[in-house]
């Protein structure tokens, strides 16, 4: 692990050289990638620092200590720093296993969450619109933008369906383990019994794919326009300004009608599509490696119930991991640190376990 960290940091001074070359500002595209590695290695970096420091100090303690004209004070003094340096070492080395684990190379990435109504009739469509909610809410305190891609309202002011795109350093390393079923009980605003409802809605986060990462060649879309349905007055019910673009290879359909312009729609139900072809791609990759997929925190799997939202207990379970908490208003206001930093941790722990498991 040392050798590596090593390597590393001679590797970061070449990266900061390379980083000040004006050839290199000038380049956006390496220069974006470039800063990305950086900012991923700086604290890596500087956890390593701060150990070597200690390790100094270890190996002075150690020196005075094999030094028998040393008078007896600093013999003790030199007793007390070794104890203390090798304690603070074993947890440095302790953080920087964590630190060295391997990386998503997505993780830095925007995402696209898709949201769709599943068992429970309109109270679905409803929770749908709460976790839009939580999980714009939770973008605003982050500082991330969000954009509205496609959305399928119902009468009663919740989403059969809705698709957006939260654009922000680092969001798909905080979205990526919420991909599954999402189950609510809660007494819905549609029942005078005051009974309580137990009801679904699926998640799926996607990565926002770019052209780079997937080529698609315009020979095997079909393209449609139709007008739009729905609320939008009489502009959109006159205009063929909603889109359907379906992916012939692989039979991916995606729609899309909230905008008045037409070329708008079609970006947007391209972002998608870019998206969706891009985690299919991902999806074969870790089929391919069974390790990998054990080690995740759940599978991703859409059809996996993840996490139960009870309103009359104020709880929040997240089933993966057994996390209870009982604080639901906060959560659903967007307060999500807690449990993506469990499952985070989570995660990390799982994934040194194998790595440890492999090298046995």
């Amino acid at each position: 692990m040392l050798e590596k960290l090593r390597q590393m940091e001679e590797n970061y001074w070449i990266m900061q050289k390379k980083m000040m070359d004006p050839n290199v500002i000038s380049d956006n595209q390496q220069y974006a990638q470039l800063m990305r590695e950086y900012k991923h290695m700086q604290p890596i970096i500087e956890k390593y620092q701060a150990y070597q420091a200690v390790e100094d100090s270890y190996t002075e303690a150690k020196e005075l200590l094999s030094d028998h004209e040393t008078d007896e004070e600093l013999q003790e003094m030199a007793r007390l720093e070794l104890e203390s340096s090798k304690t603070q070492m074993e947890t440095m080395q302790e953080e920087l296993k964590h630190m060295l684990l391997p990386r998503n190379p997505d993780d830095d990435r925007n995402v696209i969450i898709e949201i769709r109504s599943g068992a429970g009739g309109d109270e679905a469509s409803l929770f749908v619109g709460s976790l839009y909610r939580m999980y714009t809410m939770y973008a605003e305190r982050r500082g991330w933008k969000q954009e509205l891609l496609s959305a399928n309202e119902t009468e009663l002011g919740g989403y059969k369906e809705i698709s957006f795109l939260i654009i922000g350093d680092g969001a798909y390393a905080r979205f990526k383990y919420e991909s599954g079923v999402h189950r609510v009980q809660r007494v819905p605003e549609t029942e005078s019994q005051g009974r309580i409802h137990t009801s679904t809605a699926t998640v799926a986060v996607l990565v926002e794919a770019d052209d780079v990462s997937v080529d698609i060649n315009p020979t095997d879309l079909r393209i449609d326009v139709f007008r739009a349905s729905g609320s939008g007055g009489q502009h959109i019910n006159k205009t063929e300004s909603a889109v359907r673009i379906t992916h012939l290879p692989t039979g991916l359909v995606v729609e899309c009608q909230d905008e008045r312009s037409q070329y708008k729609n079609k970006d947007k139900s391209m972002k998608i599509l870019r998206s969706r072809l891009y985690e299919q791609m991902l999806q074969e990759q870790n089929d391919k490696i069974a390790s990998e997929r054990k080690t995740q925190v759940g599978t991703g799997d859409r059809s996996e119930r993840i996490r139960t939202y009870n309103f009359s207990q104020g709880r929040m379970t997240d089933h993966r991991i057994g996390l209870t908490l009982y604080r639901l208003e906060d959560i659903m206001n967007g307060n999500l640190d807690e449990v993506l930093d469990a499952l985070a941790t989570a995660d990390e722990v799982a994934r040194l376990l194998a790595e440890q498991q492999e090298k046995a």
